[in-house]
């Protein structure tokens, strides 16, 4: 400008220094509200600042954590699997959604997203280890339900019985387990087993239709009508 001025251009110039000034001050004061534990304050900073810098891959990653600290965790997968895609060999945000689809009890979404990460850095320590994690368990669940399908119980109790002990930590994954294993109680004529653990599960989960239909057969089996 300084070489070629125009009052169209400068204006314009300026219009965008005054933006670009704003800018930093807000991503100055969305980091001092991060660092403070405020995720709330940050997000709403956040979100000022990605209205203009749309293809800012880090702090779209930043926001996700505030997300996942705030306890939204679809809302940070969507803007880390934005970040995935803008920054090339994002290995940490593949890393990140498919730890958050784990958390959620998402095994099959947490496998693809991990072999994404492997895909691109097939030495990634923590990558490598939450995909043995994930994939030990996706087989086990995925065998426990097709010997439900075989009508194989006992032995699709004794699988259930290992996912929960391949995870126990995450509480998603034993309350399933649970669940399926009153059914397969259900189906073997165990009334009595079945209406004790169905009754575990729904005091955790008051509306989880499933266990709610598989107590309602175990207490057939009792001639329990009433209940």
């Amino acid at each position: 400008l300084k070489s070629n001025p125009s009052n169209n251009e400068e204006k314009e110039a300026q219009t965008q220094l005054t933006k670009s000034d704003e800018l930093q001050r807000l991503h100055s004061q969305a980091l001092s509200a991060y660092q403070q534990e405020d995720y709330e304050a940050a997000i709403s900073l956040l979100d000022e600042i990605l209205a203009v810098c749309v293809w800012d891959a880090e702090l779209r990653e930043l926001r996700a954590e505030c997300y996942i600290k705030e306890g939204e965790p679809s809302k940070a997968i969507s803007d880390l699997k934005a970040a995935a895609k803008l920054k090339n060999d994002n290995t940490e945000a593949f890393y990140k959604i498919s730890r958050i689809y784990y958390q959620l009890g998402d095994h099959e979404l947490s496998l693809s997203e991990v072999r994404e990460c492997l895909k691109l850095d097939q030495d990634h320590k923590q990558c490598f280890s939450l995909y043995k994690q994930v994939k030990k368990l996706n087989k086990q669940i995925e065998s426990a339900e097709e010997l439900i399908r075989e009508g194989r119980y006992e032995d699709a109790i004794s699988k259930y019985n290992s996912v929960m002990k391949t995870e126990p930590e995450v509480p998603i994954y034993s309350t399933r387990a649970k669940e399926r294993i009153c059914h397969c109680l259900s189906k073997n004529q165990q009334a009595t087993e079945a209406i004790k653990l169905c009754t575990e599960v729904l005091q955790l989960e008051p509306t989880n239709v499933n266990a709610l239909k598989d107590r309602a057969e175990a207490y057939l089996l009792e001639d329990m009508y009433e209940e």
